[in-house]
């Protein structure tokens, strides 16, 4: 998912996407210690998405509104 259109989220929304992929993240790992992961390249995917989750969320709390580098 992009940034800008996590930032379109309202900030529950933004909390209970943060969840899903926590749940995600801990199954991908799961099956990567059986041996059972498909795709290895999701996990670095997911980490990704949770960390940009939480920049917005941290953004939103400190009332800072960036501008995306292509709406520059």
């Amino acid at each position: 998912m992009k940034r800008s259109e996590l930032r379109e989220m309202s900030s529950t929304e933004l909390e209970a996407r943060l969840q899903d992929n926590i749940s995600a993240l801990e199954n991908l790992r799961f099956q990567k210690a059986l041996q059972q992961l498909e795709n290895p390249l999701k996990i670095k995917q997911v980490r990704r998405e949770i960390a940009q989750i939480k920049t917005v969320l941290h953004e939103m709390k400190l009332g800072i509104e960036r501008q995306d580098k292509q709406g520059q």
